[in-house]
């Protein structure tokens, strides 16, 4: 049962790897947050309860990076292939930081601000481990 899972990243990334998006709103006031959070920031109520999100958004902002972590070097990305990262806002509300896949990084100026998205996953290894990456495609 999805309530039983704790209100963290860990419980967050759990749902990343099962394919669903998941938030958290407050039973409080009704404010939603993507990623979850324990606490409300706008009535500090601690009752909060996931919540599905239907992964359609738009792109509020984007960067292209050529030099990135070691993570994205070893995915092959870096001067001559930059990857995308980009702020999207759910349908719902919340809005979410995450890769944005399918665009043209070479041509940034191509990529547009408003832009319809949609949510996918990207399943990778951690080691030994599986690990989901939140990642959005142009609708």
């Amino acid at each position: 049962m999805t309530t039983e899972r704790s209100m963290t990243d860990h419980g967050f990334e759990q749902f990343l790897g099962e394919d669903k998006l998941m938030g958290s709103r407050c039973t409080g006031c009704g404010v939603l947050f993507v990623p979850p959070r324990a606490v409300c920031i706008e009535c500090r109520c601690t009752a909060m309860k996931w919540v599905e999100m239907n992964g359609s958004g738009r792109l509020v902002a984007f960067t292209c990076i050529a030099i990135g972590p070691p993570s994205m070097a070893r995915e092959g990305y870096g001067r001559d292939n930059p990857y995308c990262s980009g702020v999207v806002e759910l349908k719902e509300g919340p809005r979410v930081v995450a890769r944005i896949e399918g665009v043209d990084t070479k041509h940034p100026e191509a990529i547009k601000i408003g832009m319809p998205l949609r949510v996918t996953y990207l399943h990778r290894k951690a080691g030994d481990s599986p690990a989901t990456v939140l990642a959005f495609l142009p609708s």
